[in-house]
């Protein structure tokens, strides 16, 4: 059958975080900056999608595209990474050190996709700045703007729910990346990636790569934003929600539960170990 069990998910999660950590910086880069690009790429079309119909719900339906495409081509997400990477540490197979560093790496890489998938979304849509900001580049504007300045005009209030949506965002999405786990063919991968990445858009919670391509572009587009507008009241908190979200609700809450049991031969001998 064409369903793994989820202590079995767990094992293939462990591995996929020594994999991960086994990456050389060149090819994080390249997978993060095309992850990167394509979140901006879907995040266009959906919001195409929601102005032109007029109902956001068909946004969020469309939106799973990009992580299905990063999932199945093996690419690199940092809030996917948020709760896989840390597993090999959980194993003691790897250092704490190592798993931030790669942490690092894969969110510059994003970052950097981002900035550039946005920069040529801007040009397209406005012919280089010879039309009239409106449709998409207008929604663009106005989302960067209520996800920053929105969030300062209500202050604390305002850093405490987007660092909620945020947490909430990466719960669903590493729920998504590993789900797709539980199937070996495309089609099962698709079906499980794609249902709980459409619960996080259409909830309209904070995704760190999103928001990578979603402020800067609006800002290229006339958004009233500073970069300490972006990063303070949105991409700082967005990131250390994202970061509790997927690592705490997913990938230590299922490693605590699903994790393997050790052969009882090398529980013995633990036990023998300890009592001398």
């Amino acid at each position: 059958m064409d369903y793994a069990k989820p202590s079995d998910v767990v094992a293939s999660m462990v591995d996929a975080s020594l994999k991960k950590l086994a990456l050389a910086p060149r090819d994080i880069m390249i997978r993060g900056a095309i992850s990167g690009a394509l979140l901006g790429a879907a995040t266009t079309l959906a919001l195409t999608g929601a102005v032109t119909t007029g109902q956001p719900i068909v946004g969020a339906l469309i939106f799973p595209v990009s992580l299905v495409m990063i999932v199945l081509l093996g690419l690199e997400l940092v809030t996917g990474s948020f709760a896989i990477v840390p597993l090999a540490r959980l194993e003691g197979k790897a250092s704490w050190n190592a798993v931030i560093a790669n942490w690092s790496w894969v969110f510059v890489a994003n970052l950097l996709g981002s900035i550039a998938v946005g920069g040529l979304i801007a040009i397209s849509l406005t012919n280089m700045g010879k039309v009239e900001v409106a449709g998409v580049a207008a929604k663009i504007v106005a989302v960067a703007e209520a996800k920053t300045i929105g969030n300062a005009a209500i202050g604390t209030a305002g850093m405490v729910s987007v660092f909620v949506k945020a947490m909430l965002c990466n719960w669903l999405v590493c729920l998504g990346v590993v789900m797709a786990m539980t199937s070996t063919a495309t089609v099962g991968k698709i079906a499980a990636t794609w249902l709980p990445i459409f619960l996080f858009f259409a909830l309209g919670y904070e995704h760190a790569v999103v928001n990578m391509f979603i402020i800067p572009t609006g800002m290229l587009l006339g958004a009233k934003v500073s970069l300490s507008d972006w990063w303070l009241w949105n991409q700082i908190p967005v990131t250390l929600g994202n970061l509790v979200g997927g690592f705490v609700f997913t990938g230590l809450a299922l490693y605590t539960t699903y994790k393997p049991a050790k052969p009882a031969a090398e529980v013995a001998q633990v036990a023998v170990q300890a009592a001398e």
